[in-house]
């Protein structure tokens, strides 16, 4: 497959800070690519070089072919961005603000009507047309934007944190959407996000810290190398499961212990059968990952 976005050695300087430092990336075409940092890892700032936002102070990216420090104005139109905050005119229709949008890539009338209803059935929006972008809820306001970044059919969706706030419903709702068009319609992903059963999907993922990559792969694999199995051991005391000497973290009105594998779980279990009446038994979860990666937690906005 095909690297539709490479991006080689970029940096780039606020000041004496350098908020991204030495990058280099490769997404493949079609694929949901998964970048992950907590606030200030420099994951919008890359975005935003990227999309043409922001000038780089060294490096190259180059996006489906086409070099950004040459073409800037051919890639914006084979991306689409759908951005941590809303960038729709409050004051104005739902569908005023997809027309206005359709109407920077020369689709109008018919064509324009045609697609906006399209993306209106896709994204279940069609009772929402002639209201205000004001007045409609988080949820709401967020299937226009990513309407807004569909409208003239990119062949990359960029994603920077795109369901903050959301409920679950509405969350699960967006991405069944988004899975759908990227396996009709071949389109690349590329995601920011602090929920990591966002990213557990993801064809690759890139952890990024301090403006480095820290760690990157596949989710199994980070999930291999970082993180072994839990076992969550329910009506023990902790000074009972001190004695085991090895890690562990209460939770609630259970125990959590990390051993390395199912293997080690299972001698553990056979060992001491006693402590093992009521627990549970799962594998590292991408949570664990970033955390043993960076030494912190992923949550909150970014």
């Amino acid at each position: 497959m095909e690297n539709i976005i490479q991006i080689d050695n970029l940096v780039k300087f606020y000041g004496k800070h350098k908020a991204v430092d030495n990058l280099s990336l490769k997404v493949k075409k079609g694929d949901l690519f998964a970048f992950l940092g907590v606030n200030g890892a420099g994951k919008s700032t890359a975005i935003n070089i990227m999309c043409g936002v922001l000038d780089k102070d060294s490096g190259k990216v180059v996006i489906d072919g086409k070099d950004i420090d040459k073409d800037a104005k051919i890639i914006s139109r084979e991306i689409g961005v759908v951005f941590q905050n809303s960038v729709l005119d409050s004051k104005l229709s739902v569908k005023d603000n997809l027309l206005c949008r359709a109407s920077l890539y020369g689709i109008t009338g018919d064509a324009a009507n045609n697609r906006i209803n399209e993306l209106s059935q896709l994204l279940d929006f069609d009772t929402l047309l002639s209201q205000a972008v004001g007045k409609l809820s988080g949820g709401q306001r967020r299937r226009i934007d990513v309407a807004r970044a569909l409208i003239h059919k990119p062949k990359i969706l960029i994603l920077d944190e795109p369901t903050t706030g959301l409920d679950p419903q509405t969350r699960r709702n967006l991405w069944q959407v988004i899975e759908n068009l990227r396996k009709k319609d071949e389109m690349t992903v590329f995601l920011t996000t602090h929920y990591m059963e966002e990213a557990v999907d993801a064809d690759y993922i890139i952890i990024l810290d301090s403006g480095k990559i820290a760690a990157e792969g596949k989710p199994i694999k980070l999930k291999t190398k970082y993180t072994g199995d839990f076992v969550t051991i329910y009506g023990a005391s902790e000074d009972e499961i001190a004695k085991l000497q090895l890690p562990y973290e209460v939770l609630g009105e259970g125990i959590r212990i990390q051993v390395k594998n199912t293997a080690e779980a299972r001698d553990l279990i056979l060992k001491h059968p006693d402590l093992f009446e009521d627990f549970e038994l799962v594998k590292g979860t991408m949570d664990d990952v970033f955390l043993a990666v960076t030494g912190k937690k992923l949550g909150g906005q970014n």
